[in-house]
């Protein structure tokens, strides 16, 4: 009878033939994605060649917001983000998902975000995701990804043990916690195999656990009511062919709101509003003392449009344990919720992952060639020999 190792084996390893090239996919596009945020800022102020003369304020966000109207003939702002640093362009959305970057001190439009940079990471999401699939055959890309997805977490897990060697004695454990040199390709394989697994399990783990969430809508509920939570009502989608008139959008009221967000969050690193389409709506603030990625940092504040009064704040600490938890797994995905030293380490899982892929796979092969030549050697063993 095989022993639970020699089951727990076969197991991981056929899991691993069966899914590593998608892994593969997911774990390269994965390091590839590891900074998107902060290149993308980057190219931002990169576009801005005219940056401000000292001194200089910025404009309140009501005229910023006339200003960008004015220079586009009457096309209509649906949201407005602008940085703390005076050296960061301000983001305005136009109606049609169109984003402009703008001088904050000054309301001139400085152009479109720069598009090589967004199409390569927009690539790599696709790729990451859907495995490059568009139209209705992405949603087959999506579950392709997200049960490969699945298997790679019974893979890392099954690893943590599979890792670990038989005798536990220092000279064993030292084998499987440091490269090696001057090895066979095989045993070569099979070390850094050992090495890579052990030193990223458990941040691949928690990398490759943050995504069954946003894979599966079951996983995202079960994290609610793991925490005895309920989980949120999905919001409905708009039905095909639905007619809707054309929305104004209000900005009366958001300088008011702006000075009291920045008040209450002296901090802030970035603000972010969607306009309302109806005067009586009131004006929600999502304030960010980090990067987008770090839900602990970020405080949504909901504010009275007549009497400029703020009738909510939600911020983290004050989230429902199921909220919070979600976010946290959300974002662990991407090492985001500990800044740029968490994006760091789960790139380098991520790279780990790869080839963790690449010798597992590696390691197969030979075995199932070693298997085939003692097949065939058996074979030739059987045939009698002529007198």
């Amino acid at each position: 009878m095989k022993s639970f190792r020699s089951i727990l084996f076969w197991m991981h390893l056929v899991c691993g033939a069966a899914a590593g090239v998608v892994i593969l996919i997911m774990c390269v596009t994965g390091v590839a994605l590891t900074y998107e945020k902060q290149m993308l800022e980057w190219a931002d102020r990169r576009a801005w060649t005219a940056p401000p003369q000292a001194g200089a304020r910025p404009l309140p966000p009501e005229t910023l917001l006339a200003k960008v109207i004015e220079a586009q003939s009457g096309a209509a702002p649906t949201g407005l983000t602008v940085r703390a640093d005076a050296s960061a362009p301000a983001t305005v959305t136009l109606e049609g998902n169109k984003t402009v970057l703008v001088d904050p001190h000054t309301g001139t439009i400085i152009g479109e975000p720069p598009s090589a940079m967004r199409s390569f990471f927009r690539t790599m999401t696709m790729w990451h995701r859907y495995l490059a699939l568009e139209g209705t055959s992405r949603a087959t890309g999506r579950a392709i990804t997200g049960a490969s997805n699945f298997i790679f977490l019974f893979i890392v897990l099954s690893g943590m043990y599979l890792w670990l060697p038989r005798v536990w004695k220092w000279i064993q454990f030292k084998n499987v916690l440091w490269f090696r040199g001057g090895l066979t390709p095989k045993a070569r394989d099979f070390n850094w195999h050992n090495v890579i697994g052990i030193w990223s399990a458990i941040p691949l783990a928690l990398v490759v656990l943050g995504a069954m969430p946003i894979s599966y809508p079951w996983a995202s509920s079960l994290v609610y009511r793991l925490v005895g939570d309920t989980p949120p009502v999905p919001a409905a989608a708009s039905r095909p062919g639905e007619r809707r008139d054309a929305p104004v959008y209000v900005t009366s009221g958001l300088d008011a709101s702006w000075a009291i967000a920045q008040q209450q969050r002296p901090a802030w690193r970035t603000m972010t509003t969607r306009l309302a389409t109806s005067a009586a709506a009131p004006i929600v603030l999502t304030v960010d003392e980090g990067y987008a990625g770090q839900p602990q940092k970020r405080t949504t504040l909901t504010v009275d449009r007549a009497t400029a009064t703020v009738a909510k704040a939600e911020a983290f600490e004050s989230l429902s344990t199921g909220r919070r938890l979600r976010s946290w797994l959300r974002f662990a995905h991407t090492g985001e919720i500990y800044g740029l030293t968490g994006q760091t380490i789960a790139g380098l899982a991520s790279a780990g992952g790869a080839v963790l892929v690449y010798t597992g796979l590696a390691l197969a092969f030979r075995r199932f060639v070693s298997w085939l030549r003692r097949r065939r050697d058996g074979a030739a063993s059987d045939i009698p020999r002529a007198a």
